[in-house]
């Protein structure tokens, strides 16, 4: 008798869980070291104006790209083309950097090692990063169709949400055929509420990231990966 009324309990909790909201707010801890916060904006102010030359200068040789073992500052430079006008670099990379993170150093050397964005460092673990992504912004649309001039039915900030892939819609971005991206992403929050966002406002946990390391005393680049 014990034992279901316990069993009855976790799943009326499981239940409440389900149907409540979840957020993955803003973390920034840069300012807790000065001379990453003087570096990142230096960065930032670099990455703005697409100055290749400065971007190559803070990369370490061995910078990891990837989970395929194409690592290192020429596959960088393969991969990235930073110095072709249509780059897509700088975009991704500003995303990147211009919203928070973490240091995750340890003991002596706590903030000699630095990952953003929040949405990596702050996902929470209870929740699969593959299966759900989050609201990335604040009062976001949520609307009935993928439209902008389609019925706006709540707004959004920051919340945990599960994408439908299959209902979102793509756009073209080049010739090749796996030049595609998200254009619209139907979402559905834990609290219900599902309908369209567009896509730059809905990221996952494990979409581009950064990480940054304190290397005989110069900050540099030293990894920039996606999945897992």
């Amino acid at each position: 008798m014990k034992i279901s009324l316990f069993l009855i309990l976790v799943c009326l909790c499981s239940s409440i869980a389900i149907g409540q909201e979840r957020y993955v707010k803003p973390v920034d801890e840069a300012a807790k070291d000065a001379s990453f916060l003087a570096f990142r904006t230096k960065l930032i102010a670099a990455a703005e104006r697409h100055d290749a030359r400065y971007i190559l200068g803070i990369i370490d040789p061995q910078i990891k790209l990837g989970f395929g073992g194409d690592d290192g500052l020429a596959n960088f430079k393969k991969i990235w083309k930073i110095n072709a006008k249509d780059s897509k670099f700088w975009e991704e990379f500003l995303a990147v950097i211009k919203n928070g993170g973490a240091f995750d150093g340890q003991g002596k050397n706590k903030y000699s090692s630095f990952t953003a964005p929040y949405l990596f460092s702050s996902w929470p673990e209870d929740i699969d990063g593959f299966e759900y992504i989050a609201v990335f912004g604040s009062d976001v649309n949520l609307r009935e169709r993928p439209s902008a001039d389609a019925k706006i039915v709540s707004t959004l900030s920051y919340n945990v949400v599960k994408p439908n892939n299959d209902e979102s819609t793509t756009i073209k971005t080049g010739p090749g055929e796996d030049d595609w991206e998200f254009d619209w992403r139907k979402v559905e929050t834990l609290g219900g509420k599902s309908g369209f966002v567009k896509a730059k406002y809905a990221r996952s946990s494990i979409d581009y990231r950064a990480g940054f390391e304190k290397i005989r005393g110069v900050w540099k680049l030293t990894f920039l990966v996606a999945g897992d």
